[in-house]
């Protein structure tokens, strides 16, 4: 509930006009919340979210009975898309742009934000100032075809001894549906494979970023019951240095943090690209 004003707010202002959302389960006030907005169609379960291969089984559900034909982004509550100008060019003249580009996927980089000081400091979405701008890897893996990317503060703090334990931030949030299509791995792979090429450098493909609001300071409490419910990774026993360092208040900041993250100031870094769909002329 923390983030669904904001979240609904940016994507009204890129221009969407129908949200599909999954409540499963909440306790927050989200379900009453989201009943009331007029452009939100709401479906609830209390189904386990790892037996429905981590809400897959619900999201390819969703777009096969309502995505076909049609461009769809699929995203979580704490991801906020940002693309070359997306300031004053919405989502449905992108994906225009994109069409006429021929370019029918959209991959977006997960860059995590963070305050400047501890966790206990970021009490709403406009204290998460920092993002790391440096320091990702980036592996071709041949059985998808997609380009696995980690890195980020994450990476950098709680996996350091442990690399390819790190999280995934490579996803493919945006596309144009097809009923044949399936995620697999919440957006992070796609079937058929020709899907997860959107970070190919040598295709010149416009790229966006997701902002992750993950690290607020409700983020430790929410560490503790993760670890209890161990319903959001497949190998919950890689995490659990993870979760028990999230709960002890850590300062995220780093040698690669810098502030602000704009659209302008992520295509500096090289984080977004403008591609072929978005060339400047």
């Amino acid at each position: 509930m923390e983030r669904l004003p904001a979240f609904l707010e940016h994507y009204r202002r890129l221009g969407l006009g129908h949200f599909l959302m999954v409540d499963n389960g909440s306790e927050d006030g989200s379900t009453a919340y989201l009943a009331t907005q007029p452009d939100v169609w709401l479906w609830q379960t209390g189904a386990s979210y790892r037996a429905a291969r981590f809400g897959m089984d619900w999201i390819n559900g969703l777009l096969l009975a309502y995505g076909h034909g049609r461009w769809c982004l699929t995203v979580d509550a704490d991801e906020l898309l940002v693309y070359p100008d997306h300031d004053r060019l919405p989502l449905p003249r992108l994906t225009r742009k994109l069409d006429q580009a021929g370019q029918d996927v959209m991959a977006a980089l997960m860059l995590d934000l963070y305050p400047k000081g501890p966790l206990s400091e970021a009490h709403d979405l406009h204290d998460l100032t920092e993002f790391d701008a440096w320091g990702y890897d980036w592996e071709y893996q041949p059985r998808y075809g997609n380009i696995s990317i980690r890195g980020g503060p994450r990476k950098r703090l709680f996996f350091r001894d442990r690399p390819d334990h790190a999280p995934h931030l490579h996803k493919t949030p945006l596309l144009r549906w097809h009923w044949r299509y399936a995620y697999l791995s919440s957006t992070h792979l796609l079937l058929p494979r020709r899907l997860n090429g959107g970070f190919d450098a040598r295709r010149n493909l416009t790229t966006g970023a997701l902002l992750h609001s993950k690290f607020l300071a409700s983020s430790m409490d929410r560490a503790r019951e993760d670890q209890h419910r161990k319903q959001h990774f497949t190998h919950v026993e890689n995490y659990h240095r993870y979760y028990e360092a999230l709960t002890e208040n850590p300062a995220l900041c780093g040698a690669p943090s810098q502030s602000c993250p704009t659209a302008p100031r992520l295509e500096a870094c090289g984080l977004i690209t403008r591609g072929q769909a978005l060339a400047r002329r």
